[in-house]
């Protein structure tokens, strides 16, 4: 018995040493990790707050150039000429072609007049549609009102009427924020897969599932004109 005691003590002070052991190289590695931190330390932040400096000034400047080019407030453009000019110098333009006599469009106003000042990154702009024929011809546009989102100079895509907006005169700010979303002519920072209105029960499941035909803005042709 007593030489099985022996043993069993013998083999826990190897044990405890060989713990001891690893616990001495773990504490010597943390060792000099944290003094490799402390060398680095110093350098390594400079380094860091010069990045973050130069990150912050190139924003600061974007953000100037956007506004010198008219961004962060809904203008309305005179002509169709200035609409050209206008989606030449940005790479994000929405246009909201509109008309006086209908009442939609106000609605699309009050909405547009809050996203221009939101997204800074997009310049968002209205054109009166009885002054501009020609680009109403050449971009299709039937319906009053519809939205011509621009990206790169090119017409992309268009939001017709209030179709893809829960075809409701009350939808929110943040439905057609959603929908611009859509088209990657704002920078949106929500779930693309999760439409706003799916949550406001009131509209039911009619537009949870959207037409993906109307979404690509192809389908003008067999809405009416809504005044």
């Amino acid at each position: 018995k007593m030489a099985a005691d022996t043993s069993v003590e013998i083999l826990q002070k190897v044990l405890e040493n060989e713990i001891l052991q690893t616990t001495k190289v773990v504490e010597e590695h943390l060792d000099a990790e944290m003094q490799k931190l402390d060398q680095m330390d110093e350098d390594e932040l400079e380094r860091l707050k010069q990045r973050r400096l130069e990150a912050l000034k190139k924003a600061q400047q974007q953000k100037q150039e956007w506004l010198s080019k008219g961004h962060g407030e809904y203008r309305e453009i005179p002509s169709e000429r200035d609409f050209f000019q206008e989606v030449k110098e940005s790479k994000n333009v929405v246009c909201h072609f509109y008309r006086d006599t209908t009442f939609r469009c106000q609605i699309m106003d009050k909405h547009l007049t809050v996203l221009a000042k939101k997204h800074i990154e997009t310049k968002f702009l209205k054109l009166n549609a009885e002054k501009s024929p020609f680009l109403c011809e050449r971009l299709r546009i039937k319906v009053i009102p519809t939205l011509a989102l621009v990206k790169d100079g090119k017409t992309q895509d268009y939001v017709v009427g209030f179709t893809d907006l829960g075809n409701t005169d009350d939808f929110t700010t943040e439905t057609l924020e959603w929908r611009l979303g859509c088209a990657a002519v704002i920078n949106y920072s929500g779930n693309l897969m999760d439409p706003p209105f799916q949550s406001q029960k009131k509209f039911g499941t009619n537009f949870t599932k959207l037409d993906k035909k109307t979404i690509r803005g192809k389908k003008y042709d067999s809405d009416s004109d809504d005044d």
